[in-house]
């Protein structure tokens, strides 16, 4: 599902068996209405410069670009509506960070972008086998998605300037729990790019 009707991103009837890296984008199309969203908003929108650097950087690679978003308790809710939505909301994020024709768009009912959707399900046919998760929350969505995807053996990169939280505090908790639990890849996109990720992470091991 797209936020386009021009371009439709399309996978292989059949499971891929190579390397890939994929850039998951986690609620970012966001309106920011929620309690707590004062806090966490300004802090987002730092992340989603950093998120838009790196989906240049994945454009360029031509990596998949994955948008994994909350429904926000609309079950009825597709892709364009959840877009616009956030658009008409004066949202920077979801204006910075609008999904484009050949990204997919995949909606979760809760915290990781794994439980029941299929994610889990379009990665392979892909053949993605390392993530580059970003967006928020750091501790929430983000920590849930780390998990889910380590337990599936991906080898994951979460840089620390492209996830946000609505204290340093949380953003610095979840970052370490992920570090250290999910072994995954947490430098900043200054100091790593998506090629010297590349390079070090082949067969599901972490950049040292």
């Amino acid at each position: 599902m797209t936020a386009s009707s021009t371009v439709r991103p399309t996978a292989p009837f059949h499971d891929s068996g190579d390397d890939r890296i994929a850039l998951v984008i986690l609620d970012m199309i966001n309106c920011f209405d929620f309690e707590g969203a004062d806090l966490l908003a300004p802090r987002a929108q730092q992340a989603a410069n950093a998120i838009r650097f790196l989906r240049d950087q994945a454009d360029a690679a031509q990596c998949p670009v994955i948008y994994v978003n909350d429904n926000f308790g609309e079950w009825h809710s597709e892709a364009s509506k959840l877009v616009q939505q956030a658009i008409d909301a004066n949202s920077p994020t979801a204006r910075l960070l609008k999904p484009r024709g050949e990204d997919y768009f995949i909606i979760k009912p809760q915290y990781s972008g794994f439980y029941s959707t299929n994610l889990g399900v379009l990665l392979p046919k892909l053949g993605v086998r390392r993530l580059m998760l970003t967006g928020i929350a750091a501790d929430m969505c983000v920590l849930f998605t780390a998990a889910d995807a380590a337990m599936r053996d991906y080898a994951l990169w979460v840089p620390s300037d492209a996830i946000a939280a609505d204290t340093q505090e949380k953003h610095d908790a979840a970052l370490s729990i992920m570090e250290r639990a999910t072994k995954a890849e947490v430098r900043s996109t200054t100091d790593l790019t998506l090629a010297e990720w590349d390079r070090t992470s082949h067969g599901g091991q972490r950049a040292d």
